[in-house]
């Protein structure tokens, strides 16, 4: 039987625009459906939402294959289900990193015990234990938290790009358009969906400043690089076509011209130019890493790379607070020669 995640929206606002159905008949998978509406009435994200279903979907065809049916309830759920799915997903021949493996978990665990509340219980159990969290950077009281199964992921390292990748793929666009969306990723540090989601009344350019809106709905003001504003006005005025939609970056040419551009618009926008330009790791979460970097060796504090960021815990930051070995010997050098002084030689 097939699955297919499709987009239905309605006016109902605690209805999930995205469902999960059997093509064939339109049935609904009505648990996975439940636990969408679920997480719509918190006011999720749609992408967030999309996000969830095509996880969920990822379980229900490893279930199906399994079980022979769609269908689930509190008595076929065990201890071993969920350790099941994690074995399954270790044995695929594409290896799937540990961070993959870990958020489908945790969205199943999630929407089972949600839809299933008699259940939890049976659900690995082997894994819950009570125990005490540390609280974030050491600051306040410990508080009482419950394991869930998890594998383990490998530490995760920043690689920024490097001047010339940059320089390389700078130098293969032609439009506005396409340097300005560089530009906000590089020289603010906007996520791809951020800068997709930018509205012509989000820029503030007599304030040198633009309005963002992150994850979880979450608005953020940023300084605008007067580089970014330079090439944003340039796109204004020459590039973008005259439209009645408020979206900031629009379709150039083709059918879909003068509509706001999509994230599959972006992929294959990126895509071309990793091609053109021969810097096959240049990606949109590429350039915003490098963006961080080069605030955390401009000496760019802690919180205000948090705020930059648009981060919701400081941890997140955390991680590129990286020094290099020639880093820390120039910091020691210089704290050397600025707080130690000659020891004074006493006259004979």
């Amino acid at each position: 039987m097939t699955f297919r995640v499709v987009h239905q929206p309605s006016t109902n606002q605690a209805r999930c625009p995205y469902r999960v159905i059997v093509p064939e008949t339109g049935r609904e998978i009505d648990w996975i459906n439940q636990y969408l509406d679920y997480e719509t009435l918190r006011r999720l994200a749609d992408i967030t939402l999309k996000s969830y279903a095509h996880e969920l979907l990822h379980f229900l065809r490893w279930w199906e294959s399994v079980h022979h049916t769609d269908a689930i309830n509190k008595d076929a759920l065990t201890e071993s289900t969920l350790l099941d799915y994690v074995r399954f997903q270790s044995s695929q021949e594409r290896e799937l990193t540990g961070g993959t493996i870990n958020q489908r978990v945790a969205i199943v665990d999630r929407a089972l015990r949600i839809v299933f509340p008699d259940a939890p219980g049976q659900i690995a159990p082997g894994f819950q234990q009570t125990y005490w969290q540390r609280a974030p950077m050491g600051i306040g009281r410990p508080r009482l938290a419950l394991s869930r199964l998890r594998v383990r992921t490998p530490k995760r390292t920043i690689s920024p790009l490097s001047v010339d990748e940059v320089a390389r793929f700078w130098s293969s666009f032609r439009t506005s358009r396409d340097l300005a969306i560089v530009g906000l990723m590089l020289l603010q540090g906007l996520r791809s969906q951020e800068v997709l989601d930018l509205n012509r009344d989000d820029l503030l350019l007599p304030e040198a400043q633009i309005r963002v809106r992150g994850k979880g709905n979450k608005t953020r003001f940023l300084p605008l690089a007067p580089e970014a504003a330079q090439l944003l006005d340039h796109y204004l005025r020459l590039e973008r076509p005259t439209t009645s939609t408020n979206a900031l970056f629009v379709s150039l040419k083709g059918p879909a011209r003068g509509a706001r551009m999509t994230p599959a618009g972006l992929r294959s926008l990126f895509r071309h130019h990793r091609r053109t330009s021969g810097v096959k790791i240049a990606n949109p979460h590429r350039f915003r890493h490098t963006f961080a970097s080069d605030m955390v060796r401009g000496g760019v504090s802690l919180p205000a790379l948090m705020q930059l960021m648009g981060h919701a815990q400081i941890q997140t930051t955390l991680i590129y607070m990286q020094v290099t070995p020639l880093e820390v010997y120039q910091q020691y050098a210089r704290a050397v020669a600025q707080l130690i002084r000659p020891v004074p030689v006493t006259p004979a």
